[in-house]
């Protein structure tokens, strides 16, 4: 397969997926087939963050991954509305208030990935003004906690080596995906602070973070005047690989930014980081966890990075105004749901007790590998959300 570099499209054609190829309802089905499995099991109740031997665990509401299950839980709602859906994700809505009021795990900069799916999707789909202010009051809170002024940064994480000066001004890939509950919230409030940090933090990701390749470090540091210092990985392969699901995360925050700024720039840099994902997709287009590797290596899939990134290629692929282009990203992200259902969606008929197999944590963490994961699920639910209908996203 042809590589090409910077950010350029390669060659490789991806034709438009039929529906006799690829039956969305079909696929929608065993989906909620799933949800409705781990439902019985948990009822209103949180997940872990990833599965053990293919099955999670209960999870209070905890950590960085809860909101996700409640997203899966409203994009189940908008497929069918039955009303035990909504039912079980108001009640999650009322733990997230309850969580903030209490400051409950809250000091980290994934603010978003918990009220973006949960709160900000509950007012969206339902006018819930209660919801409406616990999302804001949860973007007041990313702002207050996490955002460094004179770095012009949204610090990512503390703790351990992160508290240390060396370290301490830091942002991650991910980060790019906790920016749109800060640019929902300008738009809901007029408050011109977010959208001035949210900006300079997205322009030090773009100059910093992403490379002159158009891959992505994972971790960037700076020091306490927002001067670069070094970037690495935590989860990738090396500190100079790029780690798939980082660059997943890097195309859906910069597409998901554009729709919100209308910024020619970061639209054309959400395409390059697309591009890079595409060239080095493998045969199956479904991405290895790293993209050091291809086939023939012998490392893990990853199908928690490619579900990120067809939503991430699909809000792309609304934007660009080339038809061309527009075609690409389109057909590519259809060619990835198509393989994805394939052969890592689990059977509706297995013991699995989650959507997608063959899902990675972090393999430097030892978690989740080779397992399930409730990002991955919520991704390719809202992936076939997508093929489905023309949707509000909960960005």
């Amino acid at each position: 397969m042809l590589i090409r570099d910077e950010g350029k499209r390669e060659t490789r054609y991806y034709s438009r997926v039929s529906r006799e190829e690829f039956k969305i309802d079909e696929a929608i089905a065993k989906a909620l087939i799933k949800v409705d499995q781990i439902m019985d099991i948990y009822g209103d109740g949180f997940v872990s963050p990833v599965t053990r031997e293919n099955r999670y665990l209960h999870s209070a509401n905890i950590g960085w991954t809860t909101g996700f299950w409640t997203g899966i839980l409203w994009l189940s709602y908008e497929l069918t509305m039955n009303p035990k859906y909504k039912q079980a994700a108001e009640k999650q809505v009322l733990s997230f208030s309850e969580r903030l009021d209490q400051r409950v795990d809250l000091d980290h900069h994934d603010i978003g990935f918990l009220y973006s799916p949960s709160c900000v999707a509950a007012n969206k789909i339902t006018g819930d003004p209660g919801a409406r202010e616990v999302a804001l009051r949860a973007a007041q809170h990313l702002y207050d906690a996490r955002y460094e002024q004179q770095a012009g940064i949204f610090r990512c994480w503390s703790g351990g080596k992160f508290d240390e000066d060396e370290y301490r001004f830091n942002m991650i890939i991910d980060s790019l995906m906790n920016m749109p509950l800060m640019e929902w919230a300008y738009e809901q409030t007029g408050h011109l602070d977010y959208r001035d940090a949210v900006q300079r933090h997205m322009t030090k990701a773009i100059n910093h973070i992403i490379r002159e390749d158009a891959s992505t470090f994972h971790v960037y540091v700076f020091d306490e005047k927002g001067k670069p210092k070094f970037g690495e990985t935590a989860q990738g392969y090396s500190h100079s690989s790029c780690w798939s699901r980082g660059q997943a995360w890097g195309i859906y925050g910069l597409a998901i930014n554009y729709s919100y700024t209308k910024d020619e720039h970061i639209l054309k840099v959400a395409e390059r980081l697309a591009n890079y994902f595409l060239n080095r997709s493998p045969e199956d287009v479904v991405a290895y966890w790293d993209f050091d590797f291809t086939d023939g290596s012998g490392q893990l899939k990853d199908s928690s990075a490619s579900a990120v990134a067809v939503c991430g290629l699909l809000e792309l692929a609304k934007w660009v105004t080339n038809k061309e282009d527009k075609t690409y990203y389109r057909n590519a992200a259809e060619h990835i749901v198509k393989s994805l259902t394939e052969n890592y969606a689990s059977s509706p008929s297995s013991q699995d007790r989650c959507l997608l197999l063959h899902g990675v944590g972090s393999i430097p963490h030892d978690s989740g590998i080779d397992e399930g994961n409730v990002f991955g699920d919520y991704y390719y639910l809202e992936s076939l959300v997508r093929l489905k209908k023309d949707w509000n996203c909960y960005w």
